[in-house]
């Protein structure tokens, strides 16, 4: 039982997630008068949040049963160590000389905002599916 609710934790947040994601592409385009779409598409940003999540509570899984009584606590400051350390990749990418230089500008808060829906939607979700 304990698989099944994480897996469907993993598929709902990561589900969730995404959906929040898209939504704030479309504020985040209308406020700031810049348009990702052209490198991140909506079925990109569900696809990493699910893969993501998904991953997350397998960890998860994991984790609780190598470290029954502390497993929580160790997933959830590995899940937020993997979380800051995974804004590196938007951070560090280049992007070719003949793009937007708006999208340029903007990409890395853009991203590094994203990087986080998945485990915030995780955590948040997590009481829901595992007692």
């Amino acid at each position: 039982m304990m698989f099944k609710n994480s897996i469907f934790l993993g598929l709902t947040s990561g589900l969730s997630a995404g959906i929040a994601a898209i939504i704030f592409a479309g504020v985040y385009k209308e406020a700031m008068y810049v348009d990702f779409s052209e490198v991140l598409t909506s079925a990109n940003l569900i696809g990493a949040c699910v893969f993501g999540t998904t991953i997350a509570s397998l960890g998860y899984l994991l984790i609780k049963k190598v470290l029954p009584k502390k497993g929580d606590l160790v997933f959830n400051i590995l899940f937020t160590l993997i979380t800051f350390a995974s804004i590196v990749g938007p951070i560090a990418h280049t992007f070719p000389p003949e793009m937007d230089e708006m999208i340029q500008s903007y990409f890395p808060s853009f991203a590094i905002t994203l990087h986080f829906f998945p485990m915030l939607f995780w955590l948040a979700l997590k009481p829901f599916f595992i007692k």
